[in-house]
């Protein structure tokens, strides 16, 4: 049956029976296998002929980071457990021994999917005159350039590495990449040598050669290493070699009763380097004694090896993406500034005041996030700043408008998370960077990641104070803010300041907030108030309403939550996911699932923004519908190991900005869209013609929003769902 991706104008396929799924742990898609076929999708976009060409060499290099930190991050616990004969079953009923050879089983079939893309890659861009050469195709001239460059470049920072009793393996760290060699002294006599020449990180892993009609050309780091062997080791010729990658385990331990947080992590950030080898790399045809000299010193086993025909590293195939051929790029655009924004001079604490406003990231600008703090690090009548970080850039300028309100004598507190996964070292230097500025710098919890993005900022006007509000879906980092797709939620709305005080009370005084007027936090009763909605909605269809959800996150995967989907489906509430990553949750399946449809968007722009809408007994889209935006996916992680909000959106025109046009497009969308059946295969639609699809990504670029229109009005803003319109006004925005 072809598949339909338009969500918003067509009904739910017809159930698929499958009673051995309909109870039991076959109702849930397993987690890893499942983030896998994620993958599988971002690789599947280095393939499609419709997406420019350096582009598709863009996603081919995300898709190989993405497999390294799965296998860093996530399947390392899977490996301990089952190498210990531990471990409970997981929610579909697999073992960690029987996900592990699954996952080794598809990651495999992917890294052979990623060379035979790469093979593909490298001839369209020789075509369209970039070359990833060999070195037979190098000429005397190139020759002659790559011996100086060597020579002036790259020697002075090579350590080759014999390998002997003298000599012991040395230490490999965390994504290192090196060469091992087998070597024989010159003019015989028998004498070999082993040796290592690890691949340094900080020489560009492609030597660009000159230019030869226009035509870029390069040539790998490893190449010309190879070429230059008799520079490193004097007197010996080259046998054998290969090239070879170590991932270690990434996990941070951390004792739960240190005294200095950010020194115990500090101390777990070294240890980390030397984590655990779990997977190792190695070209094909390896010499066999070389090979079982690397995999004995690095302790792995042969199921933790992967042969590779072809290019080690593809996430470094990145530095290939230049900006000198635009024409083999995106098409760059321009974010907006709001009107509204314009409207008041520049002043954002006077749009905002006007109405709440809702800004889409990335077609709507970030700047307006940072000129939020730094209009508020320099304005007198400026009090107190809080701020969250989760994530943020190496020189951000978030963290520059804090230090300088710092300065200035305001009051500062920044919840700095440490936590973050592979942002620990950076979150420190940040830390470290506004306490020296005077700011007040908390962590949260030991045992709890603090995900919420939040910001406010306390200004004396009048007689009184007023708390203008930040709340966001993805990190106050302004150079992710360019490709992820996100929401920032500004408010002037007294109740939200207040519940986001009681928020950094919590984390900064473990003050459990009382009396939340708005918001739901985890993990205290966000989980609670999604499971009230949902039933809601079930009890609404069982009384012959209409019953309707309509959902938009990054993974889902708790139990408890997909559970509460299947009784709401068998209740007849009609429920539509755009699920981007990760999903347990098993569709269209008779008796379960029928009334519930899941899809994937993969294209320009990483989906990471977290959307709710109930219809609340009018159906979506409706003017009465409830909608929320949250800084959590639907996870166990999400719900009980993490500090997230839950934000319900009141504003009219901010809600159908949400509802009309954002949800709307991203249900529409055809031309990025993948559909899960019941069976657990995510398929294109094939009901539309791909050169007329609709694309929710270029339909966005296009078209301004609803939210801080201001005096320009709303009359040339496309509205997806115009029945959902009736009765509402937007007026005066």
């Amino acid at each position: 049956m072809p598949v339909n991706a338009d969500f918003l104008a067509s009904d739910p396929p017809p159930p698929v029976a499958l009673p051995e799924v309909a109870a039991g742990p076959g109702r849930f898609f397993n987690r890893e296998l499942s983030w896998l076929d994620f993958n599988w999708r971002v690789l599947e976009e280095a393939a499609n002929p419709r997406v420019p060409l350096l582009e598709r060499l863009r996603f081919l290099s995300i898709s190989a980071t993405n497999l390294d930190e799965f296998y860093t991050a996530c399947a390392r616990s899977l490996r301990e457990l089952a190498r210990a004969g531990k471990g409970q079953p997981s929610d579909d009923g697999l073992m960690p021994a029987e996900q592990l050879v699954r996952i080794n089983q598809d990651a495999r079939a992917l890294m052979q999917t990623q060379q035979r893309t790469l093979r593909t890659l490298r001839r369209a861009m020789e075509a369209a005159g970039i070359a990833i050469l060999g070195p037979a195709k190098l000429t005397r001239r190139d020759r002659a350039f790559l011996e100086a460059h060597f020579v002036a470049q790259v020697f002075p920072v090579l350590s080759p590495l014999a390998i002997d009793p003298a000599h012991p393996f040395p230490f490999i760290p965390n994504g290192g990449f090196c060469l091992g060699l087998d070597l024989a002294r010159s003019g015989g006599g028998g004498r070999t040598l082993a040796a290592l020449l690890p691949i340094p990180q900080q020489v560009a892993r492609f030597v660009v050669l000159p230019a030869r009609e226009g035509r870029l050309r390069v040539l790998p780091l490893e190449d010309l290493l190879l070429l230059h062997i008799d520079r490193l080791f004097p007197g010996y010729a080259l046998r054998g070699h290969c090239a070879f990658r170590v991932l270690r385990d990434s996990d941070l331990e951390v004792e739960d009763e240190a005294e200095d947080l950010v020194r115990e992590f500090e101390v777990a950030l070294k240890r980390r380097r030397r984590g655990e080898v779990i997977r190792l790399k190695i070209s094909a045809g390896a010499p066999p004694a070389l090979r079982d000299t690397i995999m004995a010193e690095l302790g792995v086993t042969a199921d933790e090896v992967v042969e590779v025909a072809g290019l080690l590293g593809l996430t470094d195939l990145r530095e290939l993406v230049t900006d000198s051929r635009r024409d083999l790029l995106w098409p760059p655009f321009t974010p907006r500034v709001p009107e509204r924004v314009h409207d008041h001079d520049g002043d954002i604490f006077a749009a905002i005041r006007q109405k709440d406003m809702l800004l889409h990231h990335p077609y709507e600008s970030f700047d307006m996030v940072v000129r939020f703090l730094e209009q508020a690090a320099r304005d007198p009548d400026v009090l107190a700043i809080k701020q969250t970080l989760y994530r943020t850039s190496y020189d951000s300028p978030v963290v520059g408008a804090l230090c300088e309100a710092a300065e200035a004598g305001k009051s500062v507190t920044a919840l700095v998370e440490i936590k973050a996964r592979f942002d620990e070292a950076a979150n420190i230097r940040q830390s470290r960077r506004l306490e020296r500025a005077g700011a007040h710098v908390v962590y949260g919890f030991l045992h709890l990641k603090t995900h919420a993005k939040i910001s406010t900022v306390v200004r004396r006007e009048g007689e009184g104070l007023v708390t203008y509000t930040h709340f966001g879906t993805g990190n106050y980092h302004p150079i992710t803010a360019r490709i992820y797709t996100d929401l920032s939620f500004f408010t002037a709305d007294a109740a939200l300041g207040r519940d986001a005080t009681k928020v950094f009370n919590y984390l900064s005084g473990y003050a459990i907030p009382e009396g939340l007027e708005n918001l739901a936090i985890s993990p205290l009763t966000l989980k609670p108030r999604l499971l009230q909605m949902i039933a809601a909605e079930a009890e609404i269809a069982r009384r012959g309403g209409r019953g309707e959800i309509w959902a938009k996150m990054n993974s889902l995967i708790d139990a408890e939550v997909i559970d509460a989907l299947y009784a709401a489906s068998q209740a007849g509430v009609r429920i539509s996911l755009i699920v981007r990553g990760i999903c347990g949750l098993r569709p269209g399946v008779r008796g379960l699932s029928e009334t519930i449809r899941v899809k994937s968007i993969v294209g320009r722009f990483l989906e990471h923004s977290r959307i709710m809408c109930f219809g609340a007994g009018q159906g979506l889209p409706s003017a009465g519908a409830r909608v929320f935006i949250s800084s959590a996916d639907w996870m166990g992680r999400n719900f009980a190991g993490r500090v997230e909000t839950l934000v319900e959106i009141s504003n009219p025109t901010v809600k159908a900005q949400i509802v009309d046009q954002i949800m709307a497009a991203n249900l529409a969308d055809t031309a990025q869209s993948w559909v899960l059946d019941a069976a657990g295969r995510y398929r294109r639609d094939e009901a539309h013609d791909p050169e007329s699809a609709f694309s929710c990504h270029a339909f966005f670029l296009e078209n301004p929003s609803l939210s801080g229109r201001g005096s320009a009005g709303a009359a040339d803003v496309p509205v997806l769902a115009p029945a959902a319109g009736a009765g509402r006004s937007h007026a005066g925005d």
